[in-house]
């Protein structure tokens, strides 16, 4: 069975796309190439203008041997035309607003979404002219009203980050389309092996490579993929103007990692059901959030969207005093788990997140969007990444702490 555009099954895709083995040395594993310029044997122009697709590698801030071999990986398995790495996820988001919104332009962005991403829309986009209208996704009415004239970007998020509510990709990539506006998504939470987001109407699919991608919670990273004429504008901005370029080493370690991607997103999503369902039992726990389970308030579109619903799980422990105490209570007893942010590492990892303290920094939700919010979120909730150990043993290590 084929993956996507590759010719290749999943598990062939993610180890082989991009790779080959080295024709200088014949190297089966693939050759770091830490160089930031290369020798070229034809006069070309000075300006990364001149260059041409497929060209000689010139200059690292123009392209790269690794980062390259990491881009056609990535691509193959979110089944696009092209990709483009920067140096973190929110480098690959700042390339899609800065790329493709200008003075005068308007933008929708989720209500909820990864804070820097939220703060960036809310703070810094508004700066430079740019009109931003944010609104909840799982609504694709109220995303359809937001439309103006202007309105050049549709940011999505699916799962969100923090509280793993979903969006319905297909619907909002209509009203995308009709408005003749660019559709991305943040799918970093479901990795590539979570949705086909190509194929419900994405037209560029960001990840911070950091989490999923590399798995290992040792490179940060970022990635957009998509179609190659949109790829080619952003690389023209992000990388040659904007300049947050992947280390070619991270993008040598994110690359090893997706090699066992499929492996790990099954492991991921057997723990986090495994961990998910006995949380439920929990009676300290007052609401568990969790896309595979029957109980998440978008469950039908979770088995209908996801092909695999990931390693996130967030749970309510009753008011904003019981949270916070028991973050505490974990950074003194837990064990297996690390108290610390970031998330799709194979060490589980799990936070305490403050509605208020949100609230004041990244969303500044009122209204329906807060009363949205705290549905999923209450008073706060921990974020918890399952990891790859064994579900019994995580599943010991909350229950000295709940």
């Amino acid at each position: 069975m084929t993956f996507r555009n590759s010719p290749k099954g999943v598990m062939t895709t993610a180890i082989h796309a991009g790779e080959s083995p080295d024709p200088a040395t014949g190297a089966s594993a693939p050759p770091l190439h830490m160089s930031s310029t290369f020798v070229t044997d034809q006069v070309s122009g000075f300006s990364a203008h001149d260059l041409e697709d497929n060209g000689a590698f010139l200059y690292a801030r123009w392209g790269n041997p690794t980062v390259q071999m990491l881009e056609q990986k990535i691509a193959a398995l979110e089944g696009t035309q092209d990709c483009l790495c920067v140096a973190s996820g929110m480098a690959a988001a700042s390339a899609i607003f800065l790329t493709f919104l200008s003075a005068g332009d308007h933008a929708i962005v989720s209500d909820v979404s990864y804070a820097g991403v939220a703060e960036l829309a809310r703070d810094t986009l508004p700066r430079f002219g740019i009109a931003v209208d944010t609104v909840n996704f799982s609504d694709p009415a109220a995303v359809a009203a937001a439309i103006r004239p202007n309105t050049r970007l549709i940011h999505a998020e699916t799962p969100v980050n923090p509280i793993g509510r979903l969006t319905d990709l297909a619907a909002i990539s209509k009203i995308a389309r009709d408005a003749n506006a660019i559709l991305s998504c943040d799918a970093t939470f479901a990795s590539p092996l979570g949705q086909n987001c190509t194929a419900l109407g994405v037209d560029l699919i960001l990840h911070s490579a950091t989490k999923y991608l590399g798995g290992h919670g040792d490179a940060v990273g970022g990635a957009v993929a998509g179609r190659k004429e949109l790829i080619s504008q952003m690389r023209g901005e992000a990388s040659i103007h904007h300049g947050g370029i992947m280390s070619p080493f991270n993008a040598w370690l994110i690359s090893r990692g997706m090699s066992t991607l499929p492996l790990r997103m099954k492991a991921h999503e057997t723990g986090a059901m495994a961990v998910a369902q006995w949380l439920e039992t929990q009676s300290s726990v007052t609401q568990v959030i969790y896309p595979g389970l029957p109980s998440h308030p978008q469950h039908a579109l979770a088995q209908a969207q996801m092909t695999n619903t990931s390693g996130m799980v967030s749970f309510q422990v009753g008011n904003a005093q019981q949270g916070e105490a028991m973050a505490q209570v974990m950074i003194e007893r837990l064990e297996t788990i690390h108290y610390a942010v970031s998330l799709g590492h194979h060490r589980s990892l799990i936070f305490w997140m403050g509605t208020d303290a949100l609230m004041d920094t990244s969303f500044r939700l009122t209204g329906a969007q807060l009363d949205d919010y705290r549905a999923y979120a209450g008073d706060g909730i921990f974020r918890l990444s399952v990891g790859l150990e064994d579900a019994d043993d995580l599943i010991a290590d909350l229950a000295k702490v709940l």
